[in-house]
């Protein structure tokens, strides 16, 4: 009887199998749809070279749903395959739901303007962290606003409140907080 020695693990792949690299290829044309389909002035904005730039111009180009399209469309997702697209999904995120770090940059504006006008300590604390802020624009804007909240307390029901000043001392804090 011939004997073969199966014991040795180390003469058998271990890799993805087949049809998780069907489903890795699939999920990258997919992701090259998608990027089809935003306008060219982002799509420049992505981390491609210039071969896949020029690719999805003409998949862009091509107006019929016909052989042609699909097969452009392919041919994209060949080429997405030698592109980042950890960078590519992150900007894509960026861009369809906004950066995180911008959205809590956002709240802890929208706090610290609403603490700025309820409370006169929070600016002398302000004043403590950032000393380089103009303190007669400041509460120039802080006194406008909390005059402005009062107004639209005062309104009568179903009347639009105003918002000028609130959103003014917005902008003004904005700079401090925002980081690009």
């Amino acid at each position: 009887m011939h004997e073969t020695d199966y014991e040795d693990d180390d003469d058998f792949y271990d890799g993805p199998s087949k049809s998780q690299v069907k489903r890795e290829l699939q999920a990258i044309t997919d992701l090259g749809k998608q990027v089809i389909e935003l306008p060219f002035d982002k799509v420049k904005q992505l981390p491609l070279d210039e071969k896949l730039l020029e690719a999805i111009r003409t998949c862009q180009k091509i107006k019929s749903r016909g052989e042609g399209k699909r097969r452009q469309v392919h041919y994209v997702g060949k080429l997405m395959r030698n592109a980042d697209i950890e960078a590519i999904r992150h900007q894509l995120d960026v861009w369809e739901n906004g950066s995180k770090e911008t959205t809590a940059q956002m709240h802890q504006l929208e706090t610290l303007r609403d603490r700025l006008l309820a409370d006169d300590n929070e600016l002398t604390l302000l004043l403590n962290e950032y000393p380089e802020v103009d303190v007669q624009q400041l509460r120039a804007l802080i006194r406008a606003a909390r005059k402005e909240q009062a107004q639209n307390a005062a309104l009568p029901e179903g009347q639009d409140p105003q918002k000028k000043n609130y959103r003014a001392l917005f902008q003004f804090l904005k700079p401090l907080i925002i980081t690009t």
